[in-house]
């Protein structure tokens, strides 16, 4: 009996694999804020942009034959460009929330991220209570990250940016004592201003990321079948792991 499911599985997903989603070939517009190392950034020296969303797109695009032009887009905005057709969609470490879902399409996630707290390395031993207790954060306006910033530390105390490089600033010339940081970007900061800034406080609440269409996009169910195929068959996995070995 085991030996005829299994059987029977590997033929459903044969079958899946020769019905797969395909888009023939169509080259995609892709918004993303490329400031956010791994997530997404300018490689310095090729001038590409390039990191874990990238991959994960093109990875899927391979699955269901589509191409991926990324165009670097400010996150102040970027839904509404999304809205008016500038790009077809938006991959930059986006988190699903039921607010965005009223306007917008998501794919199914394909990481979970949390949250995290960076300092400054002399004010390590802060906890959340301290900031619960007059200490200022800093976060990149309009996101998930500043939302919970002003669920801990109260709107008043809680400068927000355009850019998530404008928090980390604040943060390095003493205007805040903190900035909340996505999880999945912490190392890549720890590594930048090593021996000045540290993530010290991890795991504040655990988001869904998405890839981002227009409500209503039929390409949806495409990408979400070459998601599960790069699920299935390890590649998530091993682009988590290029990107997160140490974590």
């Amino acid at each position: 009996m085991k030996t005829t499911i299994l059987s029977l599985l590997a033929a459903l997903s044969l079958g899946t694999a020769l019905n797969a989603a395909d888009l023939g070939g169509v080259t995609l517009k892709v918004g993303s804020d490329t400031t956010s190392p791994p997530m997404e950034f300018i490689d310095p020296a090729t001038g590409a942009i390039v990191g874990f969303d990238v991959d994960v797109v093109n990875a899927i695009c391979e699955k269901i034959n589509c191409k991926a032009e990324f165009v670097t887009t400010g996150w102040d905005g970027i839904f509404t460009a999304l809205q008016e057709g500038q790009f077809d969609l938006v991959a930059s470490g986006v988190s699903i929330t039921e607010e965005r879902q009223q306007v917008m399409d998501f794919t199914e996630p394909y990481i979970v991220n949390g949250q995290a707290i960076l300092v400054r390395t002399a004010d390590a031993a802060l906890t959340v209570e301290d900031f619960k207790s007059g200490k200022k954060l800093s976060a990149q306006a309009n996101t998930t990250d500043a939302a919970t910033a002003e669920e801990i530390a109260g709107k008043e105390n809680v400068q927000a940016y355009d850019t998530f490089n404008g928090s980390v600033l604040a943060l390095r010339n003493g205007d805040v004592d903190g900035v909340v940081i996505n999880g999945a970007n912490a190392a890549a900061y720890e590594a930048e201003f090593a021996g000045e800034l540290v993530v010290t406080i991890r795991d504040l609440k655990a988001d869904p990321l998405g890839l981002v269409f227009q409500k209503g996009d039929e390409r949806v169910a495409a990408f979400n079948e070459g998601l599960a195929a790069i699920k299935a068959d390890g590649t998530l996995d091993a682009l988590i792991a290029k990107y997160w070995t140490a974590e």
